[in-house]
C-alpha cells in the first residue's frame, strides 16, 4: 500500500516528501519528519478509530493488527526523539471519527498502548520496578518516559544510591499520607535545621531543568540536609501551623520528581 501509494503520489504531481512520507507509511520507523507525522496520524486513527467500534483485540486475536500499530506509535517517536503527548493526540483523533469515542475508550486505548510501552521498555533493558516508577509519571510519552528510563536505571547503579533514595523517601513516606497540600510559609522557619533544608530545598528546586540527572545531582546536595532535618526537628509537632509548615516543605521535596518518575515504585524504597 504504501509502496504504490508513494508512485501514485509522485505521478499526481505531489512533492517528493510527500510520496516519500506516503511511501514509507507502514514502516516501523519512517525516515522523514513528514513520514513521521503521517505514520503517527494513521496509528492513532487505526487505534482510536477500532477500539470505538469495539474491534479491540482479544486475547491472540488481532486481525487489524492493532498490537503493532501500537509499536509503531512507540518505536517511531523513540526513533525520531520526539516528545509527544498520547492522551492529547488520541483526544484530537477521536473528534475525527464517525463514531463516538468516549473517555471511556480513549482510557482503554491507552491502556492497550501503556502495554506494549512496558514491552519495548523491558526489552531495551530496563528493570520492572525501573519501568513502573518511570510509566507511573510518563505513560503518555514514551520517548520521554525511554529517556528517564534510562537515566534512572544509571543512577540506581550508583554506589551511593541507597542513601540517596532513603533520604528521599523519608520526605515522601511521611507526606503522602496528607490529604491536604500545605502552604509553604520560608520566614516561618526558625529551628537550623529548618533553615538549612529550606536553602537546600530552594537551591535544588531552582536548578530543575526536568530532567532525572539533574534532580540525582541536587538530592546528593540534599540529603545532608534532610538527614539534619529529620535528626533535629519533630515534624508532627503539636503546634499545628509548625507541623503544616514542616509538612509542606517535605511535600515541596517530594514533588521534586513530579512529570519524571514515582520513586516509591523502586525496590528498596
Amino acid at each position: 500500500q504504501g509502496i504504490m501509494g508513494g508512485h501514485y503520489a509522485k505521478r499526481s504531481g505531489e512533492s517528493d516528501a510527500v510520496a516519500e512520507a506516503i511511501a514509507g507509511q507502514y514502516n516501523a520507523v519512517s525516515s522523514s519528519r513528514p513520514g513521521l507525522a503521517l505514520a503517527l496520524a494513521d496509528r492513532l486513527d487505526s487505534l482510536a478509530g477500532l477500539f470505538a467500534a469495539g474491534l479491540a483485540p482479544k486475547g491472540s486475536n488481532d486481525p487489524f493488527a492493532l498490537r503493532r500499530a501500537a509499536l509503531h506509535l512507540i518505536e517511531n517517536l523513540i526513533a525520531h526523539k520526539q516528545q509527544f503527548d498520547l492522551r492529547a493526540a488520541f483526544s484530537a483523533a477521536a473528534v475525527l471519527l464517525p463514531v463516538p469515542c468516549d473517555d471511556a475508550v480513549l482510557q482503554e486505548v491507552m491502556g492497550f498502548v501503556n502495554g506494549r510501552l512496558e514491552g519495548v521498555l523491558r526489552d531495551l533493558g530496563h528493570s520492572a520496578f525501573v519501568v513502573k516508577a518511570v510509566l507511573a509519571e510518563l505513560d503518555h510519552d514514551p520517548y520521554q518516559a525511554s529517556r528517564v528510563a534510562e537515566s534512572l536505571s544509571e543512577a540506581i547503579a550508583a554506589e551511593d544510591w541507597p542513601e540517596l533514595l532513603d533520604a528521599y523517601a523519608r520526605c515522601v513516606r511521611i507526606t503522602r499520607s496528607q490529604t491536604e497540600t500545605f502552604t509553604l510559609h520560608p520566614d516561618a522557619f526558625t529551628l537550623p535545621a529548618e533553615q538549612q533544608l529550606l536553602a537546600a530545598y530552594q537551591k535544588a528546586a531552582a536548578a530543575q531543568d526536568g530532567t532525572l540527572p539533574t534532580f540525582v545531582s541536587t538530592l546528593r546536595d540534599l540529603r545532608p540536609a534532610i538527614n539534619r532535618f529529620f535528626e533535629d526537628v519533630l515534624v508532627m509537632d503539636e503546634d499545628t501551623a509548625v507541623r503544616h509548615n514542616r509538612l509542606a516543605l517535605l511535600q515541596h521535596i517530594a514533588a521534586l520528581t513530579d512529570g519524571l518518575a514515582d520513586l516509591s515504585e523502586l525496590e528498596g524504597f
